[in-house]
Parts: structure tokens; C-alpha cells; sequence
């Protein structure tokens, strides 16, 4: 068990109001609000955004909804009509009233798009801004690190360039070092509560994990798409609070 340190935030990727009430009532800080996460994640429906942070309101929770901006699957290179997209996405994410937008872009050459990222990160203005997974595609992520906080990013999601975080350790590890505490580093990919306490070790500062499970819903039809879908399971959203909570430092430890 961690002591003398706050033990690592957890934030749950969602793409429906069902998973944005499991969070807010097993104790989630906050959710990646997405759709389509088979893919990774694309940009949520304006309506959607709307009703999650409503939700957020109701439960006294106004920062919990962080919006991801992707507006296809695939690579994250994106073309000058894209870039124009997410920020239109970005400045309505904010006007509906997101605590927060996660974005990630790369260059031509492999490398984080700084530019870019500025750009959209001023179009976020007050709202956090999380730099996503794209981290793990490029070519040097841990120097990519301070560069990112320069520009205003407040996290970076990561799983350390591994398939799943829990085999990223080494690499995540230097990118807490590097961050320096100018940035947060949180873990994400393939996490499960069994993992908390190894990754909390690395000194992160939020795991993030989507805690997906299919269920079976009515057929729509030749031209609607398999009848299996995707949700959010709430055993394992317990789960890895409850392995939070056993790794929370008590009152009377020392820093």
C-alpha cells in the first residue's frame, strides 16, 4: 500500500449517459466521454455532451465531463479540414460546459504536432486539456513530455508505447520522471483493478480505463448492424475504486 502520496485518480472512458451514471455513483473523478470505443473513440454527439454534463451538475460533479476530439478512426495526421472540425468540437464542447477535451495529434515526420495542439489547446482556453494515446505512436514520447506542458497540456494518456500499461511500466516510469511534476502522466490501455497497485507504484497520476462488457440487444436488420453492442460494465468500475481506496494513504501517514 502507498503512503505519503494520493493514490491515483481514476477516470472512466464512457460513450453513453449509462456509463456516465455508473461513474458518478461508484465515486469515478471524471469521464472520457466518447463514442464509438471500438475504434478508440470518436467525437460524442452535441446532445449527448449536453445531457452528460447535466448529469454532472445534478450530482454536484460541473468538471467531471472530459470530451474526446477525434473526428475519424485511424491515424492521428490530420488534414486542415479536420484541424478546423476539432475546433469547432472543442469551442462547443465548451460552451456546453466540459470540464475538459482530449485531443492528439501528429505530425508528418512522427512527431507530436505542437502547433496543432496549441491551436486546439487555445481554443480550450479555461477547460483542461488531455494529450491521448497518440503520445504512444510517436517517435520520442518522453521528450515529447515538457514540450506539451509548454504549450499548456495538462495530462498526457498513456500506456508507456506498450499494448497494455501494465507491460509499459519502465516507460511510464521515465515519463513521470520527465514530467516533473509540470504535468500530470496518466496510464491507460488494458487496465485492470488486479493492476492499480503496480501502476500507482510508478508514481502516475490517473489510470483511465473503459471497463467495457457486450451485451446482446434486438436485431436492427440487414442494413442496421449486429445486434451486439457495447456498455459499460459496472462490477469493474467497483472494482478498481475499491482498489483505489485500498491503496489511499490514511489519515495519519506521512509525507
Amino acid at each position: 500500500m502507498q503512503t505519503g502520496t494520493l493514490a491515483p485518480e481514476i477516470e472512466l472512458a464512457v460513450q453513453d449517459l449509462a456509463g456516465v451514471r455508473i461513474a458518478l455513483a461508484e465515486g469515478a473523478d471524471r469521464v472520457e466521454l466518447c463514442s464509438a470505443l471500438r475504434v478508440g473513440g470518436l467525437t460524442p454527439s452535441a446532445g449527448l455532451i449536453e445531457r452528460a454534463i447535466e448529469l454532472g451538475r445534478q450530482a454536484d460533479r460541473p468538471g467531471f465531463v472530459h470530451v474526446l476530439i477525434r473526428p475519424r478512426m485511424g491515424g492521428f495526421f490530420y488534414s486542415d479540414d479536420e484541424l478546423e472540425v476539432m475546433l469547432r468540437d472543442i469551442r462547443q464542447a465548451r460552451e456546453l460546459g466540459a470540464g475538459g477535451v482530449v485531443v492528439g495529434l501528429v505530425d508528418e515526420r512522427g512527431r507530436v504536432d505542437l502547433e496543432s495542439t496549441a491551436a486546439l489547446v487555445d481554443a480550450a482556453g479555461p477547460l483542461a486539456v488531455t494529450y491521448h494515446r497518440a503520445i504512444d505512436v510517436v517517435r520520442d514520447p518522453v521528450a515529447a513530455v515538457p514540450a506539451l506542458a509548454r504549450i499548456g497540456v495538462r495530462r498526457i494518456l498513456t500506456s508507456g508505447t506498450a499494448r497494455r500499461a501494465i507491460d509499459g511500466m519502465p516507460t511510464l516510469r521515465e515519463l513521470v520522471r520527465r514530467a516533473a511534476g509540470g504535468i500530470q502522466v496518466m496510464a491507460g490501455g488494458g487496465i485492470k483493478a488486479e493492476h492499480y497497485g503496480e501502476l500507482a507504484a510508478t508514481g502516475v497520476d490517473a489510470v483511465h480505463l473503459s471497463a467495457r462488457m457486450t451485451v446482446t440487444g434486438q436485431a436492427s436488420g440487414p442494413g442496421g448492424g449486429h445486434p451486439e453492442y457495447e456498455t459499460t460494465d459496472a462490477g469493474a468500475v467497483r472494482a478498481m475504486i475499491a482498489a483505489r481506496r485500498a491503496h489511499q494513504p490514511s489519515a495519519g501517514s506521512r509525507s
